[in-house]
């Protein structure tokens, strides 16, 4: 065997592990973005600090109904700005609906309820329509 040919593969080989090890422990941490949609209603979940908590909801503003959260009394999630709004795939139709999406940081460790409701916005004495509600357990 050539000391040449040696050389470079345990050149080849070590930085094949440092990708590897590089790739995995990226992908190891608390990162990422937990979405959760109506279907997930009135369950527990459990995220760790650093994650995004993504809520998408099915709304449609046209008529005056909006999803708005209700105040938070623990500081363990931190609302990250206004919540986006997707249309529908029927961009064509006049008032048609969308998705709304919350995004939460968590931001420290405990557990909370996190409860968004559907009403509009101007009817406070009226009842929602429509709760969101999760019970959230942070590590």
């Amino acid at each position: 065997m050539c000391p040449e040919r040696s050389g470079f593969t345990k050149v080849n080989n070590f930085i094949v592990v440092m990708l590897l090890m590089t790739i995995f422990a990226t992908g190891c941490g608390p990162t990422g973005e937990v979405r959760l949609d109506m279907a997930d209603n009135g369950r527990q979940i459990e995220v760790e600090v650093g994650q995004i908590l993504a809520i998408s909801l099915e709304s449609n503003p046209t008529t005056g109904f909006g999803w708005e959260l209700v105040e938070l009394e623990d500081p363990i999630l931190q609302l990250m700005g206004e919540a986006e709004f997707q249309p529908s795939e029927s961009k064509e139709i006049v008032g048609a609906g969308g998705t709304e999406i919350f995004r939460f940081e968590v931001v420290s460790t405990g557990q909370t309820t996190l409860t968004l409701v559907y009403r509009r916005a101007w009817e406070d004495e009226v009842e929602p329509i429509e709760t969101f509600s999760v019970d959230v357990i942070v590590h």
